[in-house]
């Protein structure tokens, strides 16, 4: 009698098709959060750095009140597992907040996503990740549009050289925490993780707040309302799953994924910040939205998105 088919096979990494399906649904609902969160910060009244230290510190105290709750009391082996990824993290929100208050949206959103070109080299060397030829140029095409979408944005009312530079900062930054993300597996789990980068995060914002002698007060009660969002948004929902998503798909994926987040915040920003968007813009959105549905349609189809090699490879 033959065997029965598997419903759910591992690959090498001892992950199955549904922790890879399960990464997908996780990593696509972390960057359309993330995508809305430049408008939400952009409605703040604060200093950057305020709104980074405010932003990150009562998601810290929630992610611990969890471990708490599950008898996994936050440890100072957690903040040392962390660190490295945290620093990654808080260099980038001290630069893409500033990013956010002196240049558009979209800029400040698209120049950060382009981290993909460099961490497709770092999941390709460090994790023996093999990126398919038909993949390559799908991303490729992606982050063609996403390019246009950022220059037809230069000399806007709301675009700044400094703010496209902190943006760009972020690249490095941003590619870091992905990277170091995905080396936490089977040292902390993803909460731990979570907790650890966050407090981190939090701490570098106070100092270079006072560094830069910016305005660190409790916010606003009428502010609260926009950090609630970012809090159980883009923290709880958004780095949170996406923590939890980058072991369970290849990290040249969930990167990749990310040039989705200028698209959302492009949108965002015209509906309500009043940004401007021009017809070359809309077609360059669209551009990325269909890459990016080739690349994930692509990884649905396979038996495992992490061990396929059927196809040629670079």
């Amino acid at each position: 009698m033959p065997e029965s088919r598997p419903k759910c096979r591992a690959g090498r990494d001892g992950l199955t098709d549904r922790d890879a399906r399960n990464g997908l649904v996780g990593t696509a609902v972390a960057v359309v959060v993330w995508g809305l969160a430049g408008v939400v910060i952009k409605l703040i009244d604060m200093d950057p750095m305020a709104i980074g230290f405010w932003r990150f510190l009562p998601y810290s105290l929630v992610i611990a009140i969890w471990l708490i709750a599950r008898r996994e009391t936050p440890s100072w082996r957690v903040m040392r597992a962390s660190a490295a990824g945290g620093v990654c993290l808080g260099l980038d929100v001290i630069l893409f907040f500033t990013a956010i208050k002196l240049t558009n949206v979209v800029n400040a959103t698209t120049i950060g996503a382009m981290q993909p070109v460099v961490v497709a080299v770092a999941a390709s060397r460090m994790f023996g990740e093999r990126i398919r030829r038909a993949d390559i140029i799908a991303a490729s095409a992606a982050f063609a549009g996403v390019i246009v979408i950022v220059v037809e944005s230069a000399g806007t009312p709301q675009w700044s050289g400094a703010g496209d530079l902190a943006a760009f900062g972020t690249l490095f930054a941003w590619s870091g925490y992905f990277i170091f993300s995905k080396k936490s597996r089977g040292v902390i789990t993803s909460t731990e993780y979570s907790f650890g980068t966050g407090l981190w995060t939090a701490t570098m914002c106070l100092v270079a707040g006072f560094v830069f002698r910016q305005n660190m007060s409790f916010p606003k009660v009428d502010e609260w309302i926009w950090f609630a969002i970012l809090i159980f948004g883009a923290g709880i929902l958004g780095h949170t799953l996406m923590n939890w998503s980058l072991v369970r798909v290849p990290l040249w994926l969930g990167s990749t994924l990310t040039l989705l987040v200028p698209v959302i915040g492009a949108i965002s920003a015209r509906l309500w910040l009043d940004e401007p968007l021009t017809l070359l813009q809309v077609a360059a959105m669209f551009v990325v939205l269909g890459a990016l549905a080739v690349i994930v349609n692509r990884q649905r189809a396979d038996a495992s998105v992490a061990t396929v090699a059927a196809e040629p490879t670079v």
